[in-house]
């Protein structure tokens, strides 16, 4: 697991170059405190730098930028492999020789044994630069899942990329704020890819490798794997036993580590599966943690009592109140690349793990996105009918004085962004224009064409919404959060519910099977009954929730309507301080009026 950051621009200087992209690297430090390294091909003009946090093979064995081929290929890499050690014997078999026992090299031996079909072959999280020597070009790639960002900018016949949009700041190209920005945040919470803060930073899709020529600065953007939905399991008992087998494996996959490794346990179904899998499979002391709330309303300490008295592993916990939240409030924000309503609790939890001497975790996200753990999964039949409604009366409820019927104002787009904020916005473009002194019809423009996708269309039920929660929520706001809040601690977060063969699974099941009625995660619970306490699973959702409305409403940079310049953004917070707006919103209108912080 590393930072990563490069520049390839056949106009700039080559000693620039370096000094640029170490600078972009240091700014990332903290995301790989253990190594740095840098990589300069004068003649070409091809800068890669890494940071690196070592995971896999401790030794100095492991420095990036690595190089292959007596130096006609290289790589500077982010993220984990978990089928490095098949492809290794695979390649072994095929002739291939190895100097290291990292995964790293394993991609790039397997890039110089299968060209680009290689990338279509790895499983985990990466995000990765692959410099070419010998066809004059670099390629970008990220994981299937987008576990791992990287972003990057075309512009002055040159490709600049990173891990954080921050460290463009030190890259040297003239950036200019995108103002949509704002939009973005206050409408869904978070900014969307493939975009960012700066108008020329753009977000690799998930799924994708960006192909730069060296010799004519051009680039194409190409989809090298995607993931399709179909009924293909409609066998109940199958369903169960496919989806054990499939969860088992990826927690396996996702223990394999030569540094400290633990879980995230939060005391829910998700987490609970994943440390007591874990707890089995660990040839040593499986390491669980755990956020304990001094707010006794919000705390899952007995429930996460019932899973550690059934582990032998060692359990920790880290006790964290409202001090603790205005305390560290500023290195939190610090901690953003860029801003979102979500991300402080694993700020707080990653924050727990680096002090108890691990470098990497495993996280149950992702389960509630494809097993239907949201209150979404259940609202998809009126969703759909709701849709059906004229548009004009779909946008008049935006008048309607009762907040629940104003978002019904979203429907009217016809894209998929309209249902899902219909299901989770933050304020109606009405709202928003109004924080922003712009015109609805602005907001309207951005909002009403976003992106869509020909696969949505087709989907119906619990596979639409499931479509929804992973494409724009998990995507968007969770991932993101949680990579960089983690790596702000120089820890690394993994995923084993995104695991991609679990997801190919999961997505090949049939929806009546998969989205059982009403019950939340009715599969999941059929699958692992037989090891999970039954008062695990049987009682009603809550959610790793810390008590933000009290928190925020106490701390006064964000509850103090006098420090908001325009008028409706303080009379929200007024509303937030009766306790009629979500905490979520009001730490947007927070974001909006600190928002020169953005700029870089």
């Amino acid at each position: 697991m590393c930072r990563i950051a490069g520049i390839i621009s056949k106009h700039t200087d080559p000693h620039e170059l370096s000094v640029r992209v170490k600078r972009m690297c240091d700014s990332m430090q903290h995301g790989g405190p253990d190594d740095e390294g840098v990589y300069l091909d004068a003649e070409n003009h091809v800068c890669l730098g890494n940071r690196r946090l070592a995971i896999q093979d401790l030794t100095s064995a492991g420095h990036q930028p690595m190089q292959a081929d007596n130096g006609k290929v290289w790589i500077t890499f982010n993220g984990e492999i978990y089928n490095f050690k098949q492809l290794r014997a695979e390649l072994k078999g095929l002739g291939a020789h190895f100097v290291t026992d990292t995964d790293t090299e394993v991609i790039l031996k397997a890039y110089m044994q299968w060209g680009l079909a290689s990338f279509g072959k790895l499983k985990g999280m990466f995000a990765f630069a692959l410099c070419d020597h010998h066809i004059h070009k670099t390629f970008l790639v990220r994981d299937p899942g987008g576990i791992k960002p990287l972003y990057y900018s075309l512009q002055d016949s040159s490709l600049s990329f990173s891990s954080e949009v921050k460290a463009f700041a030190w890259s040297g190209l003239k950036l200019q704020e995108d103002e949509n920005w704002k939009i973005w945040l206050l409408a869904l919470g978070h900014i969307p890819e493939p975009y960012s803060t700066y108008q020329s930073v753009l977000s690799l899709p998930k799924g994708h490798y960006l192909a730069y020529s060296h010799q004519t600065a051009s680039a194409e953007l190409c989809r090298y794997f995607q993931y399709t939905y179909s009924s293909e399991i409609n066998d109940p008992q199958a369903a169960v036993k496919r989806v054990q087998e499939a969860i088992s494996h990826a927690v396996q996959q996702h223990l394999i580590s030569d540094a400290e490794i633990g879980v995230f346990l939060s005391g829910g179904i998700d987490s609970s599966i994943i440390t007591l899998l874990a707890d089995g499979m660990q040839k040593e002391r499986l390491n669980t943690l755990s956020i304990d709330l001094q707010e006794t309303d919000y705390s899952e300490k007995k429930y996460q009592q019932l899973i550690t008295e059934r582990t032998s592993g060692r359990h920790r916990e880290f006790r964290v109140g409202y001090k603790d939240f205005k305390d560290h409030f500023g290195q939190i924000i610090a901690s953003m690349d860029q801003p979102s309503t979500d991300g402080i609790n694993s700020w707080f939890v990653s924050k727990c793990a680096k002090e108890n001497g691990l470098k990497a975790v495993l996280s149950g996200l992702g389960a509630d996105e494809i097993f239907g753990g949201y209150p979404s999964f259940q609202r998809t039949g009126s969703v759909t009918a709701l849709k059906k409604l004229p548009k004009s009366l779909l946008q008049a409820a935006e008048k309607n004085p009762a907040q629940k019927y104003k978002r019904l104002y979203y429907l009217s787009y016809d894209n998929p962004l309209g249902e899902y904020l219909f299901s989770r916005g933050v304020f109606t473009p009405q709202v928003i224009a109004s924080i922003l002194d712009t015109d609805t019809r602005e907001i309207d423009r951005l909002l009403g064409n976003f992106p869509g996708d020909d696969a949505f269309s087709s989907l119906s039920k619990g596979n639409r919404a499931s479509w929804l929660e992973t494409n724009l929520y998990m995507q968007n706001q969770l991932l993101k959060d949680v990579d960089y809040m983690s790596m702000s601690h120089g820890i690394e977060v993994r995923v084993p519910f995104l695991d991609q063969d679990l997801m190919q699974l999961t997505n090949s099941i049939s929806p009546d099977i998969k989205f059982r009625g009403n019950a939340s995660k009715a599969l999941l619970v059929d699958a692992f009954k037989f090891l999970l306490p039954e008062k695990t699973w049987n009682r009603p959702k809550m959610g790793f929730s810390f008590p933000f409305n009290e928190w925020m409403n106490k701390y006064e940079p964000i509850a103090n309507p006098e420090r908001y310049k325009n008028k409706t953004s303080a009379d929200l917070i007024r509303r937030f301080n009766e306790g009629r707006l979500h905490w979520s919103s009001a730490f947007a209108l927070y974001h909006i009026e600190e928002g020169g912080r953005w700029e870089g």
